[in-house]
């Protein structure tokens, strides 16, 4: 991939808070003219899950990360939709300058990613994503499961948040932005046929948090229609760590998909 495809106008390093809307979101951007690479995190986790990934891929990209509304150094707002995390990708990325990035997304990371760059095809360099499957919990029952596992966690995650694995917002916020996720990720399999940029999956093994004993490996078997029908999109690699941890410990598979996408336009 040609660096100068990426059209960035501004290079410079940069840490700070950048307006949008009735927020402002924690972004961090090390520069430079490498391949711009954003960072899009779990639901209710923040940036520094990915310090590990970006050691591993080094200073030959341009990596930039940020918290989404009222996760880690970010501002509250009155908006925590999927859409509205849709358009702030537009926004972290308006100013840094970047035109075109390649994306890099963990869960609900990667659902974003990958609606993201089907509504931007002449902007998506390539998708990276880690251990997300168009496959969701919807309906009444799919909801009501979702808001009573939250309900169940109200207490423990104000313990978590600094360890940047929860929001600042309610249990019942973090069951609606869950409730949100899992209707874009269950429509995923259209979308996911549709894109034309070189998009790769590291899937993760066993169970996650929440889930049901088997459920989440029959949760990735939903991406197999779409490595059927569409050639851009491949595996990458099949890790032994779980999804909570596999950005921890699964790092050097991540960065090597990244590579392997970046190289693939």
């Amino acid at each position: 991939m040609n660096n100068n495809a990426a059209n960035n106008a501004t290079t410079s390093s940069f840490t700070g808070l950048v307006p949008v809307g009735d927020t402002a979101l924690a972004v961090t951007d090390t520069g430079g003219s490498g391949v711009p690479v954003l960072y899009l995190n779990g639901a209710y986790a923040d940036q520094k899950h990915w310090r590990k990934v970006i050691v591993e891929l080094g200073p030959g990209y341009r990596h930039i990360t940020y918290d989404m509304r009222a996760r880690g150094k970010s501002k509250t707002s009155a908006d925590y939709s999927f859409e509205t995390s849709l358009h702030d990708i537009d926004a972290v990325l308006a100013a840094r300058g970047v035109e075109r990035a390649l994306l890099v997304g963990w869960s609900y990371g990667g659902i974003a990613a990958w609606n993201w760059a089907e509504r931007n095809p002449e902007r998506a360099l390539g998708v990276v994503v880690v251990d997300a499957a168009p496959f969701g919990l919807t309906g009444e029952e799919g909801r009501e499961r979702i808001r009573k596992l939250f309900h169940r966690m109200r207490f423990f995650l104000p313990l978590v948040r600094p360890f940047g694995m929860a929001a600042r917002m309610s249990a019942a916020q973090h069951a609606e932005i869950g409730i949100d996720a899992n209707e874009f990720a269950a429509a995923g399999v259209p979308v996911l046929e549709r894109l034309t940029c070189p998009t790769r999956f590291v899937l993760a093994t066993g169970d996650s948090l929440g889930s049901e004993k088997g459920e989440m490996e029959q949760v990735r078997t939903s991406l197999d229609p779409v490595l059927a029908n569409n050639p851009n999109v491949k595996v990458s690699a099949k890790v032994a760590s779980n999804h909570s941890h596999i950005l921890r410990k699964d790092f050097r598979a991540v960065a090597e998909a990244v590579r392997e996408t970046a190289t693939a336009g």
